[in-house]
């Protein structure tokens, strides 16, 4: 039928056109900006998954950033550690030498002195920081600061503050060094090794939880990656066959208004 009013074909056209229009806009939009979700209708459900990756993929960053810096201070406890022993050991030396019988009381007062002096050093050490957090505790317990090892807290241990200063305590003066024969100072190592070695085994399960942060950054960023981010090899293709079909259908708009103008020639 050839009607005036009503161009079914041009309108039908006209509809064809406009989807495929909005077929090469997405593409366009998705190219454009790398994302399979440029709109909360392309996958709204998909959205609200990704915003969660999301959001866990920074704070397992932002854990591993802390538990890096919970190692840095137990480096740094470790280095006053080793600090100590080494001031230990010259004071059992100096303890050693003080107890020879063959030096006179002007030889056992140079000793002296400069055990009185390393002891100094030792106080100081105790008072070491890091970022101004102290390393050790300054009362007579063991103090502890706890690391969250999860992005969501539910995994955390703690680290210790050791008492230091109580490590040593009863070595830290040249006549009591010398009449105990050095069994003080010997003790005093002891404790400090101690204190070293739970410093060691702490920096060692911190560096594994890192590890663990680290992978599982990762495989949150891939997973979000696989909802969020856009296909491109598969978008292109769909970019090509919606510009085929825009051009194809504003041909045939073209074609459908033509189309009517049958109906002027049956009228002359």
């Amino acid at each position: 039928m050839i009607s005036i009013n009503t161009n079914s074909s041009s309108s039908l056209a006209s509809l064809n056109l406009q989807k495929a229009s909005d077929l090469l806009q997405r593409s366009l939009v998705r190219l454009s900006s790398g994302s399979r979700i440029a709109t909360p209708s392309d996958d709204a459900g998909g959205l609200a998954v990704s915003m969660k990756l999301s959001a866990a993929t920074k704070r397992t960053q932002s854990a591993a950033v802390n538990v890096s810096n919970a190692i840095s201070m137990l480096q740094v406890q470790a280095g006053t550690l080793k600090s100590a022993a080494s001031v230990l050991d010259r004071l059992s030396e100096l303890a050693t030498l003080g107890s020879d019988v063959t030096k006179t009381t002007a030889d056992i007062s140079n000793y002296c002195t400069e055990f009185n002096s390393l002891v100094s050093e030792l106080n100081v050490l105790t008072s070491d920081s890091f970022n101004g957090t102290s390393l050790f505790s300054s009362g007579t317990t063991t103090g502890t600061l706890t690391v969250f090892l999860s992005q969501d807290g539910s995994q955390s241990m703690t680290i210790s503050q050791a008492t230091l200063a109580n490590a040593y305590s009863a070595a830290t003066t040249f006549a009591n060094a010398t009449s105990a024969g050095i069994s003080n100072l010997t003790s005093a190592v002891q404790n400090l090794a101690s204190i070293m070695a739970q410093n060691g085994s702490e920096s060692s399960r911190l560096q594994f939880a890192l590890d663990s942060l680290n992978v599982n950054q990762v495989n949150l960023e891939a997973a979000n990656s696989r909802i969020y981010d856009v296909d491109v090899a598969a978008e292109t293709s769909k970019l090509a066959r919606a510009n085929i079909l825009v051009q194809a259908g504003a041909a045939m708009l073209t074609q459908a208004n033509a189309s009517q103008s049958i109906a002027l020639k049956l009228l002359q």
